[in-house]
């Protein structure tokens, strides 16, 4: 199965035009979702296809596209391989390990090339699932030269995306930039509520009735950058700030996993501060 995937400006016959040009090349479509942003007038649309059994010309469809459909389209081709992953943790487990689990039996549509962490006490747990473990201490460096020593572990793996699994640091413009559109991470509140530190204690002094979790691609704004998913769970006045902890840990890392799911299938279309999910 082929994705195909298209942004443009908004005009009427798009889905005719774009679907017309998949006819002529006998190219089945399997699945179809679009969406448009009135306010902005953009256009995105997702197209699931299988190609006849003689193939199909690639740089052909794609030159009928950008043809037909307005100067400004975005089209990209896609066969949906799994994407090549490296994950970013500080002394928390319970993202790094669900995902972990779930690259194991194969439930993300990724490859985990490495782990990378500024602490060495998750190093026995990645190493339990025989995957690299880089243990890049920050004590008694300054921040660039911390995030240069990350920045030239992480460049050989040359990864798809980089993954924030509870990675308490923050990163640099500079460090974004190299990763611009692929950087993702996991806030624990639901925002845009309870940004920066220590949520838990803000959503506890604030009296809270519901606790979150928050997965985002990272900008240079903190934890401003585009919102890929959320989830929350019930929260009441008997719990304390550490108790509030304890229970959106689950809460974070099923939101963190169901994000990358959705960015890994290529379901998430980023349209300046907002994205636009088909599921």
């Amino acid at each position: 199965m082929h994705l195909l995937l298209i942004t443009c400006p908004d005009e009427p016959g798009l889905i005719h035009t774009i679907t017309g040009v998949l006819l002529r090349q006998q190219l089945n479509i399997l699945r179809n979702d679009e969406f448009v942003e009135r306010a902005a007038g953009a256009f995105f649309m997702r197209t699931e296809f299988a190609p006849p059994a003689a193939g199909f010309d690639a740089a052909a469809l794609l030159a009928g596209l950008r043809a037909a459909l307005p100067p400004r389209a975005t089209v990209r081709l896609s066969n949906q391989a799994p994407k090549k992953v490296v994950l970013l943790a500080t002394k928390e487990y319970h993202c790094l390990g669900e995902l972990l689990l779930r690259h194991a039996f194969g439930d993300l549509n990724a490859t985990i090339v490495a782990v990378v962490s500024n602490h060495e006490v998750l190093g026995p747990l990645v190493r339990q699932f025989g995957l690299p473990f880089h243990y890049l201490p920050h004590e008694g460096r300054d921040r660039p030269t911390h995030e240069a020593e990350v920045l030239a572990t992480i460049e050989p793996y040359a990864p798809d995306f980089v993954v924030l699994a509870k990675y308490m640091r923050i990163l640099s413009a500079e460090f974004v930039a190299q990763y611009a559109g692929r950087l993702i991470n996991i806030h624990h509140s639901f925002l845009p509520a309870f940004v920066g530190a220590s949520p838990y204690a803000q959503a506890y002094a604030r009296g809270v009735k519901l606790i979150g979790a928050t997965a985002h691609f990272v900008t240079n704004e903190l934890d401003k950058g585009p919102i890929i998913a959320q989830g929350v769970l019930p929260a009441d006045h008997t719990q304390s700030a550490r108790e509030l902890a304890q229970a959106g840990r689950d809460v974070e890392k099923t939101t963190l996993a169901r994000a990358l799911k959705l960015v890994f299938d290529e379901q998430v279309f980023v349209h300046g501060n907002r994205t636009v999910i088909f599921g």
